[in-house]
């Protein structure tokens, strides 16, 4: 418990998670909305999301106040009556137990049945012949996690979806610009999802981007956003297909207020949006640059005297060109009992580390109030990704010298705590 208890008190990190996320000129662009007294969700955020479909090569992408919105409303859209190929309650969703709990819940709230899956430590993503072998005639969609810039093979998995007439659903929130062969992930299932928290490729500070190709799909999507409304704003109801058949089949109605579905209300700000869509802008410069931070510290780690191969560090998955998000770290298992006195030591030292994800989501508390690992089954590979396993960060500029000494002689350091 020291651990955490240090953690909650200390000010500041030699090393953080993420440093100097917002720049200058992210500051001055939310300064600009603020300004122009256009707070709310406008053209800003209309700006993001056309930049952003077009960058991601899809044909729709909608904006909302985090990843954890666009998950909930990927589901919630999914199994929407409006929708031809629809989830129902008590269906069956194949997901990885190593997943964040905002990848779980709206499975729950929906009233779906989650069917946790096993991971390939060497990639932390599912195996796809593994979940291949999970399909049953229950199953009815894939909820995938790309974690860390890495995925399993989307082309083989969506083929068999698209067979089985199964729902596939990606959130790659940890993913934003990492590809699989030349096809982003988040672009090969019905709907993908993004997050722009702040330790994340991009940020806005908060902020997520949901995608999709289907027209229908989209003003599901675009109507629960926002109470379940057509209109709302200016700068989208005349884009939306359906405004038209709504404001003629109801005249009594004032077209601006027309409500056509349930919802939630999970808008961005268009102070969000600026900010994000500046970052978004230098997207490719700053995946380079954590990229770079990666191959230094593991260089720096294997080229010192003392490295006898203490730690093991997630590679890409085959044909995986990656938008590393931070640096997944194994522990080789002899120091499977000393994790949290390390963990203890390199926050005592200034590195702050973070659980990969949230480890087995199926320890969690919360999962036990549910019930939804009845049979108690073990994921044994995941499990040991959990005990052997930690995150530090990478970050959005070119590290120093001194930190990259930090982490060098705090992890070669191991064998003395």
């Amino acid at each position: 418990m020291s651990l955490f208890k240090k953690s909650l008190i200390k000010k500041s990190y030699r090393y953080k998670l993420l440093e100097d996320g917002i720049s200058k000129e992210d500051i001055l662009e939310a300064k600009s909305v603020l300004d122009s007294k256009q707070i709310t969700m406008a053209s800003k955020t209309k700006k993001f999301e056309e930049m952003f479909a077009k960058k991601m090569g899809v044909k729709y992408a909608l904006m909302v106040n985090s990843g954890s919105s666009a998950n909930l409303l990927a589901i919630f859209a999914a199994g929407n009556p409006l929708r031809h190929n629809k989830l129902k309650k008590g269906d069956e969703v194949i997901i990885p137990v190593l997943c964040w709990s905002t990848s779980l819940w709206p499975l729950v709230q929906f009233g779906l049945k989650p069917v946790f899956i096993d991971i390939d430590p060497k990639t932390l993503n599912v195996n796809e012949d593994e979940l291949i072998k999970k399909i049953s005639p229950k199953t009815r969609c894939i909820f995938l996690v790309n974690v860390h810039g890495n995925s399993c093979d989307l082309f083989k998995v969506k083929q068999i979806a698209k067979k089985k007439k199964i729902i596939l659903i990606e959130d790659s929130c940890e993913s934003l610009g990492s590809k699989l062969k030349n096809k982003y992930l988040g672009t090969f299932g019905d709907f993908g999802t993004f997050s722009f928290f702040y330790s994340h490729q991009i940020t806005s500070g908060e902020g997520g981007m949901i995608v999709c190709n289907s027209d229908k799909d989209y003003e599901i999507l675009f109507a629960l956003r926002s109470h379940g409304w057509l209109g709302g704003t200016r700068f989208y109801t005349r884009r939306l297909k359906s405004y038209n058949y709504y404001a003629k089949k109801y005249p009594s109605l004032d077209p601006r207020y027309i409500f056509v579905n349930s919802g939630f209300n999970l808008r961005p700000t268009d102070i969000q949006a600026a900010i994000g869509l500046n970052q978004f802008i230098r997207l490719k410069r700053l995946i380079k640059n954590r990229n770079q931070n990666r191959r230094l510290i593991i260089n720096t780690l294997k080229k010192d005297k003392r490295w006898n191969n203490q730690f093991q560090f997630i590679e890409p998955a085959k044909n995986i060109s990656p938008s590393w998000m931070g640096l997944p770290i194994i522990m080789n298992k002899e120091y499977r009992k000393k994790k949290m006195r390390f963990l203890s030591y390199l926050d005592s030292r200034g590195i702050e580390t973070r659980p990969i994800i949230s480890g087995v989501f199926t320890n969690q508390p919360a999962t036990k109030l549910y019930n939804l690992n009845p049979t108690k089954r073990k994921f044994n590979k995941a499990q040991s990704v959990q005990e052997l396993g930690f995150l530090i960060g990478l970050h959005q500029k070119k590290i120093s010298k001194s930190n990259l000494n930090l982490i060098r002689d705090s992890f070669l350091n191991i064998d003395k705590i």
